[in-house]
């Protein structure tokens, strides 16, 4: 991906979606020909010159130092995930030679990982990567996510092109803003990850609901909520989740699902890993 058009568009979205009255400054009326804030507006609640400003929007973070991106960040009125996209942009424009390259995730999961999944026999959980691939789950995560499928299963291509994800999904345009979010904030952080860009490449032609979701520049941090489900075998499931970043995994999330003690989603879940059970039983007798 090319960082300079990165930034240049995320800037610009940024820009268009306050108003003067929300950023305070005075509104004059009449016609404004850009929606949003003009260039200059966002210069001067910045503390930067026009020109100045303009060339960050043009895509050169280059040597940007960090109390400007702050100002820039209060500017925009960026919320916490936008501030780190911002940072992160800032960091892969910075010279190859001269940046310390982020770590790849880690082909294998360690034997430990799946230990410890396996282990969480009432949660369901899964590993998964920045482009959302499912790295490793346990017996209820892989139940839950039966309808996913790939070789490693991969959350964003089955949600935009797998008919079966509206089914899964009661939300699904929620679960649709949420992936594209997530990849949007992962390209920020290693706009060089070829699997990515071919990820992103092969959603973006054959999704017009991708495209038009990719082209907004929103991100996000997904790190704790609720989710709906309705699955195949035991219908409606409401599920609290908690998403962890591994410090000893970098580039990976360790993602678990519980249900409410006493709720009619509890039920639903026990009933899920008897089916997972059953399944599995069936699979080894083949």
């Amino acid at each position: 991906m090319d960082s300079r058009s990165e930034i240049r568009e995320f800037l610009t979205s940024r820009r268009a979606k306050i108003t003067p009255q929300q950023a305070g400054l005075p509104s004059y009326g009449g016609h404004r020909r850009v929606p949003g804030l003009r260039r200059e507006e966002v210069a001067l609640l910045a503390g930067v010159s026009v020109e100045y400003y303009a060339r960050l929007e043009r895509g050169n973070l280059t040597g940007v130092s960090e109390p400007v991106l702050e100002s820039l960040a209060r500017a925009l009125a960026l919320d916490d995930a936008e501030r780190s996209h911002l940072f992160d942009l800032a960091r892969a424009a910075v010279p190859a030679t001269a940046r310390a390259r982020r770590p790849r995730p880690r082909a294998r999961v360690r034997p430990a990982m799946q230990q410890l999944l396996d282990a969480m026999t009432d949660t369901a959980a899964f590993l998964r990567n920045g482009r959302l691939d499912m790295l490793a789950t346990n017996t209820l995560g892989r139940a839950l996510y039966s309808p996913v499928h790939g070789n490693p299963p991969n959350l964003a291509r089955f949600c935009f092109l797998d008919p079966a994800a509206t089914e899964l999904y009661p939300d699904w345009d929620g679960a649709a803003d949420t992936s594209v979010a997530l990849l949007r904030t992962e390209a920020g952080r290693d706009p060089h990850d070829r699997n990515l860009t071919d990820l992103v490449g092969e959603l973006s032609t054959r999704s017009q609901e991708f495209r038009t979701r990719w082209a907004a520049h929103d991100v996000r941090l997904h790190h704790t909520g609720t989710k709906r489900f309705h699955h195949p075998a035991v219908g409606e499931l409401v599920l609290a989740f908690e998403a962890m970043p591994l410090p000893a995994d970098p580039g990976l999330t360790l993602t678990a699902y519980t249900a409410e003690p006493g709720s009619a989603s509890r039920d639903a879940l026990t009933l899920l890993a008897t089916w997972a059970a059953t399944a599995d039983r069936h699979d080894a007798a083949l």
